[in-house]
């Protein structure tokens, strides 16, 4: 998806984007459809219009599908559509899922987010898309996205491995722009906390590099998890937990151990930007 703007009116009536490799599988993005059902939830049940688009989905529906299940848990009449540039896996999800009542609609749309019968989402996904793009891209694919939301809305902009056990996010409010950095790993196995650093989300991924705030916080990660590695004899969740406590000594972290038992950390946007 080649990302850029325009007016209103205009930009909804041409497709903005290009194809991406379209690899997917189910249960790959969880991670991301966790946080969106338990944190940021309290947006989808104020919407007036429970509208979630989940942008790029690849070759196949599954990933729609998963993102459904998950917010219904959170509102029952949630309306969530799968936009795609390519015609054929618009098509290919319609035959996958012909015939099951209740499953998400799929539509030809990019960054335009052109929605069957109209509407502006409250929350958008869009996962493994900017990765595939180049980097002075991003910005004008964010601005694009976020001036399609509905008032309170929520872009998240993200990427994962192929098993979704390692995954990186920024979310972007409509009004406030980027507001936070999200990295969620699978903690049974993690070397580092720095072993994320090749999920990080494309405005992100090059930034890597001394001087720069993700490359600090990466750092910093790393130390505070040797420092816990005593904790270690307890399980990985007690180390990470320790890690992120430890870490939020120095840095904006903006969750709570209720989510570092999860694998994750949120720190705020300006911290890496």
């Amino acid at each position: 998806m080649s990302a850029g703007t325009g007016s209103r009116a205009g930009a909804r009536t041409a497709v903005v984007g290009t194809v991406t490799r379209g690899t997917t599988g189910t249960d790959r993005l969880r991670r991301v459809e966790r946080w969106l059902a338990q944190v940021q939830g309290r947006r989808l049940r104020a919407a007036a219009d429970p509208l979630v688009v989940d942008l790029g989905y690849g070759a196949r529906p599954w990933t729609v599908t998963d993102l459904q299940r998950w917010l219904r848990g959170v509102r029952p009449d949630v309306r969530v559509v799968g936009l795609e540039v390519a015609p054929e896996r618009v098509e290919a999800a319609r035959t996958a899922l012909a015939g099951v009542r209740g499953a998400p609609e799929f539509a030809r749309g990019g960054f335009e987010l052109a929605v069957p019968g109209g509407g502006d989402p409250v929350l958008v996904r869009a996962f493994n898309v900017l990765r595939q793009y180049p980097e002075a891209q991003v910005a004008a694919a964010w601005e694009l996205l976020r001036s399609r939301l509905a008032p309170g809305g929520l872009v998240v902009d993200g990427t994962c491995d192929e098993l979704g056990r390692r995954a990186a996010w920024v979310a972007l409010e409509r009004e406030a722009g980027a507001v936070s950095l999200t990295v969620s790993v699978r903690l049974a196995g993690l070397p580092a906390p720095s072993a994320v650093a090749e999920r990080l989300p494309k405005a992100l991924i090059h930034r890597n590099v001394p001087g720069e705030g993700v490359h600090d916080l990466l750092r910093d990660a790393d130390a505070a998890w040797a420092r816990a590695a005593p904790l270690g004899t307890f399980g990985a969740r007690q180390r990470w937990i320790a890690t992120c406590r430890d870490l939020a000594q120095r840095w904006p972290v903006l969750d709570s151990p209720a989510r570092w038992r999860l694998g994750e950390l949120t720190v705020a946007w300006e911290a890496v930007r």
